[in-house]
């Protein structure tokens, strides 16, 4: 999806200052707790989006100086940082979570505009060019705050966050064999969104309410017209 860096960077912060004053509300035993993602505690959530971060930070790296480093060494290696880290306490999470988001919005700023046209490659093979990468944070910090389960839901997510979220959703699951066939209607979008060929049952409501359905944050309750199983999305 096209992308102004420079206005997403601002949500950027934003999101992540929300979530940084959400960890400083939770004790040892909250971080320990279950999060809505199955098998993760809030300290696997907590230490993944600082991980993400870092992994920005390499992306930034690569489109600012045109020497790859990938965003990761290796998903395996991603997949250890996070085991490693859950088990820390409340204080060493929000420490490392905070230390994570300043070293990102530093070198956000460090970006020249030249370099946002830059081609990456994401972890999970895709490329594309660096403006991107506001996005893709953004998305990141803003789903994975639901998911940790701690008083922030879908209704606190900004229209503007929900409405292109809705869109990337229609695009992705759209393309999708497993995904269903279907039209959302959403007033906060102002058109409708088909999900691969024309024809299938209109679903309508809000875009909050149906971009948590479609990311598998949400019911689908509100929503108007035959909801079909959604495959999993992030």
């Amino acid at each position: 999806m096209a992308a102004d860096p420079l206005i997403l960077v601002d949500d950027v912060r934003s999101a992540g200052e929300r979530l940084l004053r959400r960890a400083a509300t939770l004790d040892d035993g909250a971080v320990a707790g279950a999060s809505r993602l199955p098998g993760w505690s809030r300290g696997h959530v907590l230490t993944h989006v600082a991980r993400n971060a870092d992994g920005v930070v390499n992306l930034l790296t690569w489109a600012r100086t045109g020497t790859e480093t990938p965003q990761y060494p290796s998903l395996e290696h991603r997949a250890a940082d996070i085991e490693a880290g859950a088990g820390r306490s409340a204080a060493e999470q929000l420490a490392d979570l905070t230390r994570a988001e300043t070293r990102m919005l530093v070198t956000f700023e460090a970006m020249p505009a030249n370099a946002w046209a830059t081609e990456v490659r994401w972890a999970d093979g895709r490329t594309g060019p660096a403006a991107l990468i506001p996005w893709k944070r953004l998305r990141e910090v803003e789903l994975h705050h639901v998911d940790l389960d701690a008083g922030y839901g879908p209704g606190d997510w900004t229209e503007a966050f929900a409405v292109r979220m809705a869109a990337e959703l229609a695009h992705g699951l759209g393309t999708r064999a497993d995904a269903p066939r279907l039209v959302l209607r959403c007033p906060e979008v102002g058109h409708d969104l088909t999900f691969g060929e024309r024809g299938g049952p209109v679903i309508a409501g809000d875009v909050r309410t149906a971009v948590a359905w479609l990311s598998g944050r949400g019911d689908g309750a509100g929503l108007t017209g035959p909801l079909p199983v959604v495959p999993p999305f992030g």
